[in-house]
């Protein structure tokens, strides 16, 4: 492999560490029953909330979506990467250093909006902590 993908393998997985695999939580309004529970008690009962989302069989698949992504980067990449390299009279370096950048920006385009939680997911939540007393106002 050339420096230029071991650049961009590096530059993953310093963004992954970076990143995390956190989704999106959802944001509580102030309103009495928070103020009375607390903020931890708070936190405690969206991680329940999630976790039944989840064991009812409502997750994202942002593994899926990922792999997608990752996919498509590699190929608009290869594709670019080929056609650039062509006119340099590289065409195989330039369609493998394309896919590497491609797989790369895939991978992370995908990573990121991964964390996005679907929207079935989303309401089983807010039933679920609206039922405990409290206000979603937003997810983040």
């Amino acid at each position: 492999m050339n420096t230029v993908c071991h650049r961009l393998i590096l530059l993953v997985i310093v963004l992954l560490l970076s990143v995390g695999c956190a989704s999106q939580r959802p944001v509580l309004y102030p309103n009495n029953h928070f103020i009375a529970v607390g903020e931890t008690v708070a936190k405690q009962e969206i991680a329940e909330c999630m976790k039944l989302a989840t064991s009812a069989g409502l997750k994202t698949k942002s593994g899926r979506k990922i792999a997608g992504q990752t996919v498509a980067g590699a190929a608009t990449g290869a594709a670019v990467g080929g056609a650039t390299g062509a006119i340099a009279g590289h065409a195989g370096r330039g369609a493998a250093t394309g896919a590497a950048g491609g797989t790369a920006g895939g991978f992370m385009w995908g990573l990121f909006h991964a964390k996005e939680v679907d929207p079935i997911q989303k309401r089983y939540v807010e039933e679920c902590l609206s039922a405990k007393g409290y206000k979603i106002i937003g997810w983040k």
